[in-house]
């Protein structure tokens, strides 16, 4: 995993870019470890927000599209998730639609939500919009901590 980090850490914030895209999807990876590296190296911590936002509500998009061409049981059986879960969460989506796009940045849960979004076809755009808070409101959240942390320091 290292190695792989490194990799995205040498190409700065293109390599940001692609390591939160594969973080947002369904390829478990560490987009935060990159922006920690980036910005502690000197990178511009507005630059590495946004193109770490970015690129992570586009790897949210690749999940909403799965959904999108998918259906309930390709999903469980490819992804390798438990009905019952499924099933709970899809009661909970259903009942906020796609403002529940915010929640796209939990651990586990998150790509979940946003495949259901999609399976559901929730509105594209509004999905979007609230992954797109959701991640950035994370990263940002990130960011400020290790402030605070190098403050420390």
């Amino acid at each position: 995993m290292d190695a792989i980090a490194q990799f995205f850490v040498e190409w700065g914030y293109i390599g940001l870019f692609l390591s939160a895209l594969l973080a947002g999807s369904i390829l478990p990876f560490s987009s935060e470890l990159v922006l920690t590296v980036l910005v502690q190296m000197g990178a511009d911590p507005i630059v590495c927000l946004i193109s770490a936002s970015v690129g992570n509500t586009l790897g949210g998009l690749i999940c909403y599209w799965l959904g999108y061409l998918g259906n309930m049981q390709w999903i469980e059986r490819w992804l390798k998730i438990d009905h019952t879960k499924m099933e709970r969460v899809d009661r909970f989506v259903r009942k906020y639609g796609a403002w529940m796009g915010v929640f796209g940045v939990l651990p586990w849960v998150g790509e979940v939500i946003i495949v259901l979004l999609g399976l559901m076809r929730a509105n594209v755009y509004l999905t979007t919009a609230t992954m797109f808070v959701g991640k950035f409101v994370r990263y940002l959240l990130m960011l400020l901590a290790l402030q605070g942390v190098n403050l420390l320091f």
